[in-house]
């Protein structure tokens, strides 16, 4: 059952979302483009170690935050970008799915725990990997107009990438939740 007091925010709480935010900023800066349409980054490993630490509804509210800076101008998205023109664009589903994913990472990492790597590569495999390519893919295409089928062939492109930030960010909560057993606990 949800209950809205446990998820009260606390002067830390916020600060931690801030300081996720500012590390997928740095994390989405260097930018290679394959396919003239989307760009390859390390910003879905800030939304996931957001995700995985924080928690539900924390790492989300990273993830959101992160969004709405980039939708208000800032040029902090893939490669400097930023404006409306973003979240409306071609990659703009990912953006959305990000927020979607991170908030079922968490959750599913708080129910799972932080301790064990398999748990938390699988949080983020269902919440990170499937949850934004099921949401950015389809977008996708509908922005470029070209099909599904042509968008999942370039999707499968970015899956070797995706699973090695998995494996960096199960190792990293791990690591983390080993050395400080307080952010182990699960909220759920």
């Amino acid at each position: 059952m949800f209950n809205a007091a446990t998820y009260r925010a606390t002067p830390r709480d916020l600060a931690l979302v801030a300081v996720f935010t500012a590390l997928t900023t740095v994390l989405a800066m260097p930018t290679i483009t394959i396919s003239g349409i989307a760009p390859i980054t390390l910003q879905t490993l800030g939304f996931m170690l957001a995700a995985s630490l924080l928690g539900f509804p924390w790492g989300g509210a990273s993830v959101a935050l992160y969004v709405l800076l980039i939708v208000v101008g800032l040029p902090i998205g893939a490669g400097g970008r930023g404006g409306l023109a973003v979240l409306t664009g071609p990659t703009g589903g990912f953006l959305l799915g990000g927020i979607v994913g991170a908030l079922v990472t968490g959750w599913l990492v708080d129910k799972w725990g932080r301790t064990n790597p398999f748990a938390v590569g699988l949080a983020n495999i269902i919440g990170l990997v499937l949850i934004v390519y099921a949401i950015g893919l389809p977008w996708l295409g509908w922005r470029t107009g070209s099909g599904l089928f042509a968008k999942l062939t370039l999707g499968f492109q970015f899956v070797p990438g995706d699973l090695i930030k998995v494996v960096i960010t199960s190792l990293v909560v791990v690591t983390v939740a080993r050395a400080y057993p307080a952010i182990a606990k699960k909220r759920a």
